[in-house]
């Protein structure tokens, strides 16, 4: 999978892409990312890709001609493009899991105001990562390249990622590791007994608990089989 930023920062991600596990990944060749800065398309003897917004008002807004020309230089047949902006549709694990079978996914960054609106014209989908304002697309972009790359094959393990929160509707059970006993605070007996069925079942439990009591939007429209109503009841009583 290729994932090409349009930015004004790309200094921005450095960090990102010589990190962990995504560093490890653009390694192996599961994923490539590149960047291409908007403003090297600016025809403005300033290099300037802003200006003030037609009808008055505070702020600038990026003009068409530079973002729409870095677009244009690596949008292909098969690109799709996202465009980062809070009118966008609320980005989430399906969306994430949609994405990484893109082949070409291109993610435009805003800045300033805004964009010009001729320019959402041009791209596939609006996304939003939340219902709050950022300085710029940067970080969004950041954070859905992530969850798509983790989700890439030779990422990490199948596994991992089916017991992660969001993929089955539920937050992930609790995690303990070593040491069994700190301060007297206990990890569960059941973790430490060995019986994976017992396992199996305290953790689907501690799911619906959990998801029941952090996430309540979540655990509303989650359909409970008659058997987890019977488990979900059970270790309630129990606490």
């Amino acid at each position: 999978m290729r994932i090409t930023v349009l930015t004004l920062f790309p200094e921005m991600f450095n960090d990102f892409v010589s990190t962990s596990i995504i560093k490890r990944c653009l390694d192996k060749g599961v994923a490539s990312v590149d960047f291409v800065n908007i403003r090297d398309f600016s025809k403005d003897k300033h290099n300037h890709v802003d200006d003030t917004p037609f009808g008055g008002g505070a702020g600038m807004v990026m003009k068409c001609q530079p973002v729409l020309d870095a677009l244009e230089s690596v949008r292909s047949e098969n690109s799709y493009v996202i465009l980062m902006s809070p009118a966008g549709t609320k980005y989430n694990q399906q969306v994430a899991r949609r994405y990484a079978t893109i082949e070409h996914l291109i993610i435009i960054c805003g800045h300033y105001e805004g964009l010009d609106y001729r320019i959402y014209k041009h791209v596939d989908e609006l996304v939003s990562i939340g219902d709050y304002v950022l300085t710029g697309g940067e970080l969004a972009a950041m954070v859905i390249s992530d969850s798509i790359i983790r989700l890439l094959d030779g990422a990490i393990t199948s596994e991992s990622i089916s017991e992660e929160s969001h993929e089955n509707g539920l937050l992930e059970y609790p995690q303990y590791t070593k040491p069994a006993d700190y301060n007297g605070d206990k990890v569960p007996d059941v973790l430490l007994s060995g019986h994976h069925k017992n396992i199996k079942e305290w953790r689907h439990a501690q799911s619906l608990m959990q998801t029941k009591k952090y996430r309540p939007d979540m655990f509303e429209k989650y359909e409970l089989s008659k058997e987890e109503v019977k488990l979900l009841q059970k270790y309630e009583d129990n606490q």
